[in-house]
């Protein structure tokens, strides 16, 4: 799994459909998730700190979880089936751990109030990330591709024998 953050909310500019940014920690993929218009806005209210003056359905829920002495130990994205996600709430109580079925985007307006991580599975971010920083990964590729120009047979034999001598 890997931890992701909100980057933000974009806009999609055919459909003007809402979509919730995730990054990862090193801001080279992005996975982007379509989401309702009210998700969208509870998102950006959580992102800006904003409290509203009765509390709206997410806050709803973090209360409960309060009054409950529950905890939101993570959210994880962990599949995406015919264009769609699917995530859990990892909830806690004392020594005692569920996992709830959720839509992302509730998950993320969530995660967000609790200051809870957002962890997606490595297939999820194969199958759905973009590439945010291509000059990053062309140097990757670059790197490994020397690297593995400049192999030698001895260097396998080299690591064997360190390896062989630590057990």
């Amino acid at each position: 799994m890997i931890e992701m953050k909100v980057a933000g909310i974009a806009l999609d500019a055919v459909t003007r459909s809402p979509i919730v940014l995730l990054k990862d920690g090193s801001d080279r993929r992005a996975l982007p998730i379509y989401i309702g218009q009210e998700q969208a806005k509870s998102i950006i209210g959580a992102l800006e700190n904003q409290r509203p003056p009765r509390p709206l359905t997410h806050d709803l829920l973090t209360n409960i979880l309060d009054a409950w002495e529950m905890s939101l130990s993570k959210v994880v994205i962990h599949s995406l089936q015919d264009n769609t996600f699917y995530a859990v709430l990892c909830l806690t109580k004392g020594e005692e751990t569920r996992e709830v079925d959720c839509r992302p985007s509730d998950a993320i307006a969530l995660a967000l109030r609790t200051g809870s991580p957002i962890w997606v599975m490595e297939e999820v971010i194969a199958d759905a990330s973009i590439p945010v920083d291509r000059d990053a990964d062309e140097e990757e590729r670059e790197a490994f591709r020397n690297f593995i120009a400049n192999l030698r047979p001895e260097d396998f034999i080299e690591r064997d024998r360190h390896q062989s001598s630590e057990s």
